[in-house]
Protein backbone atom coordinates (compact mmCIF):
# COMPACT_ATOMS: atom_id res chain seq x y z
CA UNK A 1 0.00 0.00 0.00
CA UNK A 2 1.40 3.62 -0.93
CA UNK A 3 2.20 5.26 2.21
CA UNK A 4 -0.01 8.56 3.15
CA UNK A 5 2.74 10.53 5.33
CA UNK A 6 0.69 11.98 7.85
CA UNK A 7 2.18 14.00 10.63
CA UNK A 8 0.22 11.42 13.15
CA UNK A 9 -2.79 12.63 10.92
CA UNK A 10 -5.88 10.38 8.59
CA UNK A 11 -7.79 11.91 5.85
CA UNK A 12 -11.94 11.59 7.17
CA UNK A 13 -12.87 8.94 5.38
CA UNK A 14 -16.32 9.36 6.06
CA UNK A 15 -16.19 13.28 7.17
CA UNK A 16 -19.11 15.80 7.84
CA UNK A 17 -21.00 15.82 4.85
CA UNK A 18 -18.69 13.89 2.26
CA UNK A 19 -21.61 11.10 2.15
CA UNK A 20 -24.81 13.27 1.34
CA UNK A 21 -23.16 16.31 -0.67
CA UNK A 22 -21.75 16.68 -3.96
CA UNK A 23 -19.25 19.02 -3.68
CA UNK A 24 -18.15 21.94 -5.30
CA UNK A 25 -14.88 21.63 -7.56
CA UNK A 26 -12.27 24.05 -8.56
CA UNK A 27 -9.36 23.46 -10.69
CA UNK A 28 -6.78 26.13 -10.37
CA UNK A 29 -4.14 25.47 -13.53
CA UNK A 30 -0.82 27.67 -13.71
CA UNK A 31 0.67 27.52 -17.19
CA UNK A 32 4.61 26.44 -16.95
CA UNK A 33 5.47 25.92 -12.81
CA UNK A 34 7.74 24.02 -12.07
CA UNK A 35 7.81 21.38 -9.57
CA UNK A 36 9.75 23.30 -7.65
CA UNK A 37 8.82 27.37 -7.86
CA UNK A 38 7.13 27.11 -4.71
CA UNK A 39 7.85 27.66 -1.30
CA UNK A 40 5.81 24.33 0.01
CA UNK A 41 7.90 22.42 -2.92
CA UNK A 42 11.36 23.65 -1.38
CA UNK A 43 12.19 26.83 -3.42
CA UNK A 44 14.73 28.68 -1.60
CA UNK A 45 13.57 32.29 -2.34
CA UNK A 46 9.63 32.48 -3.21
CA UNK A 47 6.98 32.86 -0.86
CA UNK A 48 3.80 31.34 -1.48
CA UNK A 49 2.15 32.13 1.84
CA UNK A 50 -1.35 31.25 0.37
CA UNK A 51 -0.46 27.54 -1.01
CA UNK A 52 1.65 27.14 1.72
CA UNK A 53 -1.73 27.07 3.32
CA UNK A 54 -3.88 25.28 1.05
CA UNK A 55 -0.99 22.59 1.69
CA UNK A 56 -1.40 22.50 5.51
CA UNK A 57 -5.03 22.74 5.57
CA UNK A 58 -5.45 19.65 3.04
CA UNK A 59 -2.89 17.50 1.23
CA UNK A 60 0.49 18.09 -1.01
CA UNK A 61 1.13 14.88 -3.33
CA UNK A 62 4.90 14.47 -4.51
CA UNK A 63 4.19 12.40 -7.12
CA UNK A 64 1.47 14.27 -9.06
CA UNK A 65 1.41 14.34 -13.18
CA UNK A 66 0.23 16.08 -15.85
CA UNK A 67 -0.92 14.61 -18.77
CA UNK A 68 1.89 15.74 -21.19
CA UNK A 69 5.01 17.85 -21.12
CA UNK A 70 3.70 20.53 -23.48
CA UNK A 71 0.79 22.89 -22.28
CA UNK A 72 -2.22 22.22 -25.48
CA UNK A 73 -2.18 18.32 -25.11
CA UNK A 74 -2.18 18.58 -21.79
CA UNK A 75 -5.10 20.76 -21.10
CA UNK A 76 -6.83 18.54 -23.34
CA UNK A 77 -5.92 15.45 -21.57
CA UNK A 78 -7.07 17.08 -18.65
CA UNK A 79 -10.35 17.90 -20.09
CA UNK A 80 -11.52 14.33 -21.06
CA UNK A 81 -9.73 11.91 -19.32
CA UNK A 82 -7.64 10.28 -21.81
CA UNK A 83 -4.56 10.61 -23.38
CA UNK A 84 -4.31 13.52 -25.65
CA UNK A 85 -2.69 11.53 -28.17
CA UNK A 86 -6.45 10.12 -29.18
CA UNK A 87 -7.65 13.30 -29.44
CA UNK A 88 -4.96 14.34 -31.58
CA UNK A 89 -3.40 17.12 -29.79
CA UNK A 90 0.20 16.61 -29.63
CA UNK A 91 1.51 19.71 -29.59
CA UNK A 92 1.00 23.01 -28.78
CA UNK A 93 -1.00 24.47 -31.06
CA UNK A 94 -0.03 27.66 -33.44
CA UNK A 95 -2.94 30.63 -34.02
CA UNK A 96 -4.85 30.07 -36.96
CA UNK A 97 -4.03 26.24 -37.28
CA UNK A 98 -6.97 23.64 -38.28
CA UNK A 99 -5.88 21.13 -34.74
CA UNK A 100 -8.15 21.19 -32.23
CA UNK A 101 -10.46 19.73 -29.39
CA UNK A 102 -13.02 18.23 -31.34
CA UNK A 103 -16.96 18.60 -30.38
CA UNK A 104 -16.93 15.25 -30.54
CA UNK A 105 -14.89 14.50 -27.47
CA UNK A 106 -16.66 13.84 -23.98
CA UNK A 107 -14.93 16.64 -21.43
CA UNK A 108 -15.55 17.33 -17.26
CA UNK A 109 -17.47 20.45 -17.89
CA UNK A 110 -19.99 18.62 -20.38
CA UNK A 111 -20.78 15.69 -17.89
CA UNK A 112 -20.94 17.67 -14.66
CA UNK A 113 -23.44 19.90 -16.29
CA UNK A 114 -25.85 17.07 -17.32
CA UNK A 115 -25.63 16.24 -13.52
CA UNK A 116 -26.77 19.53 -12.32
CA UNK A 117 -23.38 21.48 -11.87
CA UNK A 118 -23.18 25.45 -12.84
CA UNK A 119 -19.98 25.84 -14.82
CA UNK A 120 -16.98 28.23 -15.21
CA UNK A 121 -14.04 28.55 -16.86
CA UNK A 122 -11.57 31.70 -16.80
CA UNK A 123 -7.93 31.74 -17.87
CA UNK A 124 -5.75 30.35 -20.99
CA UNK A 125 -7.95 28.06 -23.22
CA UNK A 126 -5.50 27.09 -26.00
CA UNK A 127 -7.51 24.38 -27.25
CA UNK A 128 -7.96 25.04 -30.76
CA UNK A 129 -6.26 27.20 -33.28
CA UNK A 130 -8.84 28.58 -34.64
CA UNK A 131 -9.61 30.81 -31.16
CA UNK A 132 -13.46 32.59 -31.13
CA UNK A 133 -13.95 31.78 -34.39
CA UNK A 134 -17.63 29.80 -35.69
CA UNK A 135 -15.09 27.24 -37.82
CA UNK A 136 -14.02 24.95 -34.41
CA UNK A 137 -15.21 24.56 -30.92
CA UNK A 138 -14.95 27.13 -28.10
CA UNK A 139 -14.81 26.93 -24.40
CA UNK A 140 -18.77 27.02 -24.44
CA UNK A 141 -18.85 24.24 -26.53
CA UNK A 142 -17.34 22.25 -23.99
CA UNK A 143 -19.62 22.49 -21.12
CA UNK A 144 -18.98 26.13 -19.78
CA UNK A 145 -21.78 28.18 -18.86
CA UNK A 146 -19.79 31.62 -18.83
CA UNK A 147 -16.08 31.64 -20.20
CA UNK A 148 -13.44 34.51 -20.23
CA UNK A 149 -10.71 33.57 -22.06
CA UNK A 150 -7.33 33.78 -24.35
CA UNK A 151 -6.09 31.72 -27.00
CA UNK A 152 -2.86 31.28 -25.65
CA UNK A 153 -0.98 33.49 -23.67
CA UNK A 154 -1.84 36.52 -22.07
CA UNK A 155 -0.89 39.66 -24.42
CA UNK A 156 0.90 41.76 -24.72
CA UNK A 157 1.84 40.53 -21.54
CA UNK A 158 0.24 39.70 -18.05
CA UNK A 159 0.28 42.89 -17.41
CA UNK A 160 -2.79 45.01 -18.92
CA UNK A 161 -3.42 42.22 -21.32
CA UNK A 162 -6.14 44.10 -24.58
CA UNK A 163 -7.15 39.97 -25.75
CA UNK A 164 -9.29 38.13 -23.46
CA UNK A 165 -13.02 37.04 -25.24
CA UNK A 166 -16.02 36.86 -22.61
CA UNK A 167 -18.78 34.57 -23.84
CA UNK A 168 -17.76 35.50 -27.68
CA UNK A 169 -17.41 39.19 -26.99
CA UNK A 170 -13.74 40.44 -27.29
CA UNK A 171 -13.57 42.76 -24.20
CA UNK A 172 -10.45 44.73 -25.14
CA UNK A 173 -7.85 46.58 -23.08
CA UNK A 174 -7.78 45.97 -19.45
CA UNK A 175 -6.11 47.23 -16.17
CA UNK A 176 -4.29 44.53 -14.21
CA UNK A 177 -2.17 41.81 -13.87
CA UNK A 178 -3.64 38.26 -15.62
CA UNK A 179 -3.82 36.53 -12.82
CA UNK A 180 -5.65 38.30 -10.88
CA UNK A 181 -8.29 39.75 -13.49
CA UNK A 182 -8.86 35.91 -14.63
CA UNK A 183 -9.66 34.80 -10.60
CA UNK A 184 -11.77 38.10 -10.24
CA UNK A 185 -13.49 37.04 -13.57
CA UNK A 186 -14.18 33.70 -11.90
CA UNK A 187 -15.18 35.07 -8.07
CA UNK A 188 -17.48 37.51 -9.55
CA UNK A 189 -19.64 34.89 -11.55
CA UNK A 190 -18.92 32.25 -8.47
CA UNK A 191 -20.68 35.08 -6.11
CA UNK A 192 -23.40 36.01 -8.83
CA UNK A 193 -23.98 32.47 -9.35
CA UNK A 194 -24.14 31.45 -5.46
CA UNK A 195 -26.64 34.21 -4.70
CA UNK A 196 -28.88 33.05 -7.66
CA UNK A 197 -28.83 29.62 -6.87
CA UNK A 198 -26.59 28.75 -3.55
CA UNK A 199 -27.74 25.29 -3.64
CA UNK A 200 -26.28 24.35 -7.23
CA UNK A 201 -23.00 22.91 -7.32
CA UNK A 202 -20.02 24.23 -9.29
CA UNK A 203 -17.17 23.64 -11.59
CA UNK A 204 -14.54 26.39 -11.73
CA UNK A 205 -11.63 25.79 -14.07
CA UNK A 206 -8.92 28.44 -13.47
CA UNK A 207 -6.32 28.46 -15.79
CA UNK A 208 -3.53 31.24 -14.93
CA UNK A 209 -1.20 32.37 -17.57
CA UNK A 210 1.74 33.21 -15.07
CA UNK A 211 4.33 31.78 -15.14
CA UNK A 212 4.41 31.48 -18.85
CA UNK A 213 6.44 34.28 -21.09
CA UNK A 214 6.17 36.68 -21.30
CA UNK A 215 6.06 37.22 -17.74
CA UNK A 216 5.70 41.07 -16.32
CA UNK A 217 4.73 41.08 -12.30
CA UNK A 218 3.58 43.78 -10.03
CA UNK A 219 6.59 46.22 -9.57
CA UNK A 220 6.28 46.02 -5.41
CA UNK A 221 6.52 42.08 -5.64
CA UNK A 222 9.49 42.60 -8.31
CA UNK A 223 11.51 45.13 -5.31
CA UNK A 224 10.39 42.71 -3.10
CA UNK A 225 12.86 39.75 -4.66
CA UNK A 226 15.95 42.16 -5.73
CA UNK A 227 17.85 41.58 -2.64
CA UNK A 228 17.48 38.03 -3.55
CA UNK A 229 17.27 37.43 -7.02
CA UNK A 230 20.26 37.24 -8.97
CA UNK A 231 19.29 39.89 -11.55
CA UNK A 232 16.14 41.86 -12.73
CA UNK A 233 14.65 38.77 -15.23
CA UNK A 234 14.56 36.57 -11.98
CA UNK A 235 12.81 38.88 -9.82
CA UNK A 236 10.20 39.55 -12.15
CA UNK A 237 10.08 35.79 -11.91
CA UNK A 238 9.77 35.40 -8.51
CA UNK A 239 7.45 37.93 -8.34
CA UNK A 240 5.45 36.26 -10.94
CA UNK A 241 4.91 33.55 -9.27
CA UNK A 242 4.11 35.43 -6.00
CA UNK A 243 1.57 36.93 -7.85
CA UNK A 244 -0.05 34.07 -8.77
CA UNK A 245 -0.19 32.66 -4.83
CA UNK A 246 -1.78 36.09 -4.31
CA UNK A 247 -4.72 35.63 -6.65
CA UNK A 248 -5.17 31.78 -4.81
CA UNK A 249 -5.47 33.31 -1.84
CA UNK A 250 -8.05 35.49 -2.76
CA UNK A 251 -10.09 31.81 -3.79
CA UNK A 252 -9.82 30.98 -0.48
CA UNK A 253 -11.07 34.19 1.26
CA UNK A 254 -14.41 34.28 -1.26
CA UNK A 255 -14.68 30.56 -0.25
CA UNK A 256 -14.99 31.25 3.29
CA UNK A 257 -17.19 34.63 3.05
CA UNK A 258 -19.87 32.49 0.95
CA UNK A 259 -19.53 29.44 3.38
CA UNK A 260 -19.03 27.23 0.78
CA UNK A 261 -15.64 26.26 2.10
CA UNK A 262 -16.05 23.33 4.06
CA UNK A 263 -17.66 21.41 0.57
CA UNK A 264 -15.42 22.70 -2.13
CA UNK A 265 -12.55 20.66 -3.37
CA UNK A 266 -9.72 22.64 -4.07
CA UNK A 267 -7.08 21.25 -6.81
CA UNK A 268 -4.16 23.29 -7.55
CA UNK A 269 -1.59 22.30 -10.37
CA UNK A 270 0.55 23.11 -13.79
CA UNK A 271 -0.05 21.96 -17.25
CA UNK A 272 3.44 20.43 -17.43
CA UNK A 273 7.46 21.28 -15.89
CA UNK A 274 9.07 24.89 -16.30
CA UNK A 275 10.31 26.41 -19.55
CA UNK A 276 14.04 26.36 -19.31
CA UNK A 277 15.84 29.82 -19.77
CA UNK A 278 16.46 30.97 -23.61
CA UNK A 279 15.40 28.13 -25.03
CA UNK A 280 14.19 30.75 -27.09
CA UNK A 281 15.46 34.40 -27.30
CA UNK A 282 12.74 36.68 -25.43
CA UNK A 283 12.47 34.06 -22.73
CA UNK A 284 14.40 35.99 -20.96
CA UNK A 285 12.65 35.64 -17.41
CA UNK A 286 12.20 31.91 -17.41
CA UNK A 287 13.71 30.98 -14.31
CA UNK A 288 11.47 28.31 -13.44
CA UNK A 289 12.85 25.11 -11.18
CA UNK A 290 12.02 21.80 -11.79
CA UNK A 291 14.57 20.66 -8.36
CA UNK A 292 15.33 17.75 -8.15
CA UNK A 293 13.89 16.57 -11.09
CA UNK A 294 15.62 15.84 -14.28
CA UNK A 295 14.87 17.87 -17.36
CA UNK A 296 11.93 20.33 -17.80
CA UNK A 297 9.13 21.38 -20.31
CA UNK A 298 9.11 19.06 -23.39
CA UNK A 299 10.79 16.43 -22.05
CA UNK A 300 9.89 13.13 -21.10
CA UNK A 301 11.92 12.94 -18.12
CA UNK A 302 10.23 13.68 -14.90
CA UNK A 303 11.15 17.62 -14.92
CA UNK A 304 8.76 17.71 -17.76
CA UNK A 305 5.84 16.42 -16.65
CA UNK A 306 6.03 15.71 -13.09
CA UNK A 307 4.44 19.20 -10.91
CA UNK A 308 3.11 20.41 -8.18
CA UNK A 309 -0.13 19.01 -6.86
CA UNK A 310 -2.12 20.06 -4.05
CA UNK A 311 -5.76 19.46 -2.97
CA UNK A 312 -7.93 20.87 0.05
CA UNK A 313 -11.45 19.91 0.44
CA UNK A 314 -12.24 20.15 4.54
CA UNK A 315 -15.15 18.23 4.37
CA UNK A 316 -13.17 14.86 3.35
CA UNK A 317 -9.37 15.42 3.91
CA UNK A 318 -7.66 16.75 7.10
CA UNK A 319 -5.05 19.11 7.40
CA UNK A 320 -1.50 18.41 7.24
CA UNK A 321 -1.03 15.32 4.84
CA UNK A 322 1.52 14.90 2.16
CA UNK A 323 0.94 11.70 -0.04
CA UNK A 324 3.53 9.74 -2.08
CA UNK A 325 0.08 8.04 -4.21
CA UNK A 326 1.12 9.09 -7.87
CA UNK A 327 -1.89 10.88 -9.03
CA UNK A 328 -2.25 12.40 -13.04
CA UNK A 329 -4.67 14.76 -14.11
CA UNK A 330 -6.23 12.56 -16.03
CA UNK A 331 -7.26 11.13 -12.67
CA UNK A 332 -9.68 14.33 -12.51
CA UNK A 333 -12.49 13.11 -14.87
CA UNK A 334 -13.34 9.54 -13.84
CA UNK A 335 -12.66 10.78 -10.10
CA UNK A 336 -15.15 14.20 -11.01
CA UNK A 337 -17.69 12.08 -12.12
CA UNK A 338 -17.75 9.79 -9.32
CA UNK A 339 -18.08 12.60 -6.49
CA UNK A 340 -21.03 14.13 -8.57
CA UNK A 341 -22.64 10.36 -8.43
CA UNK A 342 -22.53 10.84 -12.75
CA UNK A 343 -20.34 8.54 -15.06
CA UNK A 344 -18.55 8.57 -18.04
CA UNK A 345 -20.10 7.29 -21.70
CA UNK A 346 -19.75 3.22 -21.40
CA UNK A 347 -17.78 3.12 -24.43
CA UNK A 348 -15.72 5.94 -23.60
CA UNK A 349 -11.93 4.83 -23.54
CA UNK A 350 -10.39 7.17 -20.19
CA UNK A 351 -6.99 6.55 -19.24
CA UNK A 352 -7.25 7.52 -15.41
CA UNK A 353 -8.32 6.03 -12.67
CA UNK A 354 -10.79 7.29 -9.75
CA UNK A 355 -8.44 8.98 -6.97
CA UNK A 356 -11.14 8.48 -4.69
CA UNK A 357 -9.39 5.96 -2.62
CA UNK A 358 -6.96 8.37 -1.89
CA UNK A 359 -9.45 10.62 0.18
CA UNK A 360 -10.52 7.46 2.18
CA UNK A 361 -6.45 6.49 2.98
CA UNK A 362 -6.88 3.86 0.84
CA UNK A 363 -4.08 2.81 -2.25
CA UNK A 364 -5.05 3.83 -5.99
CA UNK A 365 -5.75 1.09 -7.88
CA UNK A 366 -4.28 2.02 -11.74
CA UNK A 367 -5.41 -0.63 -14.18
CA UNK A 368 -2.79 1.10 -16.84
CA UNK A 369 0.21 2.82 -16.19
CA UNK A 370 0.65 6.67 -17.04
CA UNK A 371 2.05 6.99 -20.78
CA UNK A 372 4.00 9.86 -22.39
CA UNK A 373 4.33 9.55 -26.56
CA UNK A 374 5.82 13.25 -27.44
CA UNK A 375 7.21 13.07 -31.37
CA UNK A 376 8.64 16.55 -30.79
CA UNK A 377 10.15 16.18 -27.10
CA UNK A 378 13.63 17.86 -26.58
CA UNK A 379 14.99 14.57 -24.96
CA UNK A 380 16.50 11.13 -27.05
CA UNK A 381 14.01 9.22 -25.36
CA UNK A 382 10.47 10.64 -26.40
CA UNK A 383 8.18 7.75 -25.19
CA UNK A 384 7.83 7.75 -21.31
CA UNK A 385 5.96 5.23 -18.68
CA UNK A 386 5.97 5.25 -15.03
CA UNK A 387 4.37 1.59 -13.59
CA UNK A 388 4.19 1.57 -9.73
CA UNK A 389 7.47 2.33 -8.84
CA UNK A 390 9.11 2.59 -12.04
CA UNK A 391 9.45 4.33 -15.44
CA UNK A 392 11.45 3.19 -18.55
CA UNK A 393 12.21 5.64 -21.53
CA UNK A 394 12.61 4.41 -24.76
CA UNK A 395 13.87 6.06 -27.99
CA UNK A 396 11.59 6.07 -31.57
CA UNK A 397 13.02 5.07 -34.88
CA UNK A 398 11.58 8.64 -36.41
CA UNK A 399 12.22 11.93 -36.85
CA UNK A 400 10.46 14.48 -34.93
CA UNK A 401 6.87 15.65 -35.97
CA UNK A 402 4.25 17.83 -34.56
CA UNK A 403 1.63 14.71 -34.91
CA UNK A 404 0.26 12.42 -36.78
CA UNK A 405 -0.95 12.94 -39.98
CA UNK A 406 -2.08 11.61 -42.85
CA UNK A 407 1.49 12.17 -44.47
CA UNK A 408 3.59 10.80 -41.74
CA UNK A 409 0.89 8.20 -40.59
CA UNK A 410 2.09 4.94 -41.93
CA UNK A 411 5.70 5.82 -41.08
CA UNK A 412 4.94 6.89 -37.16
CA UNK A 413 2.55 3.82 -36.63
CA UNK A 414 5.23 1.81 -38.13
CA UNK A 415 7.95 3.24 -35.69
CA UNK A 416 9.50 0.97 -33.39
CA UNK A 417 11.23 1.38 -29.84
CA UNK A 418 14.43 0.88 -28.62
CA UNK A 419 17.53 2.00 -25.98
CA UNK A 420 15.47 1.67 -23.00
CA UNK A 421 16.66 3.23 -19.68
CA UNK A 422 14.54 1.97 -16.17
CA UNK A 423 14.59 4.05 -13.27
CA UNK A 424 13.30 3.31 -9.62
CA UNK A 425 11.77 6.82 -8.93
CA UNK A 426 11.24 5.84 -5.19
CA UNK A 427 14.85 5.69 -4.56
CA UNK A 428 15.96 7.70 -7.78
CA UNK A 429 13.92 11.23 -8.06
CA UNK A 430 16.13 12.75 -10.36
CA UNK A 431 16.46 9.57 -12.99
CA UNK A 432 20.54 9.10 -12.23
CA UNK A 433 20.90 5.62 -12.62
CA UNK A 434 19.65 3.91 -15.11
CA UNK A 435 19.15 0.41 -13.71
CA UNK A 436 18.81 -1.52 -17.48
CA UNK A 437 22.12 -3.36 -17.16
CA UNK A 438 21.80 -4.73 -13.08
CA UNK A 439 18.02 -5.56 -13.56
CA UNK A 440 17.30 -7.31 -16.81
CA UNK A 441 14.23 -8.69 -15.85
CA UNK A 442 12.12 -5.90 -14.93
CA UNK A 443 13.66 -4.31 -18.35
CA UNK A 444 12.17 -6.90 -20.18
CA UNK A 445 9.03 -7.05 -18.30
CA UNK A 446 8.74 -3.20 -18.31
CA UNK A 447 9.25 -3.64 -22.25
CA UNK A 448 6.53 -6.07 -22.73
CA UNK A 449 4.04 -3.48 -20.99
CA UNK A 450 5.52 -0.82 -22.68
CA UNK A 451 5.05 -2.44 -26.08
CA UNK A 452 1.53 -2.91 -25.18
CA UNK A 453 0.53 0.45 -24.34
CA UNK A 454 2.59 2.27 -26.86
CA UNK A 455 1.02 -0.26 -29.96
CA UNK A 456 -2.48 0.44 -28.29
CA UNK A 457 -2.14 4.52 -28.15
CA UNK A 458 -0.51 4.95 -31.20
CA UNK A 459 -2.92 2.78 -33.48
CA UNK A 460 -5.89 4.74 -31.56
CA UNK A 461 -4.47 8.30 -31.83
CA UNK A 462 -6.17 10.79 -33.93
CA UNK A 463 -4.92 11.68 -37.58
CA UNK A 464 -5.06 14.86 -39.28
CA UNK A 465 -5.14 15.72 -42.99
CA UNK A 466 -2.43 16.97 -43.71
CA UNK A 467 -1.81 20.79 -44.30
CA UNK A 468 -1.53 22.11 -47.57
Amino acid sequence: MRKIIAAGMLLLAGAVGAESTRPNIVVVLCDDLGYGDLECYGHPQIKTPHLNLMAAEGMRFTDFYSTAAVCSPSRVGLLTGRNPNRAGIYEWIPNGKQIHMRASEVTIPRLLKQAGYATCMSGKWHCNGMFNSPEQPQPGDAGFDHWFATHNNAAPSHENPVNFVRNGTEVGPLEGFSCQLVMDEALDWLSTHHKQDPEQPFFMYVTFHEPHEPVASPLDLVNAYKDTARNEDEAQYFANVANMDAAVGKLMTTLKALDIDANTLVLFTSDNGPEELLRFAHETRSYGRATPLRGMKVWTTEGGVRVPGIMRWPARIKAGQVSDQVVSALDFFPTFCELAGTAPPVDLQLDGTSFEPALANKPIVREKPLLWIYYHAINERRVAMRDGDWKILAKLSVDKYRGITSANEELIKAATLSDFQIFNLREDVGEANDLSRSHPEKVEELKQRLEVQYRELVQDSYVWRAES
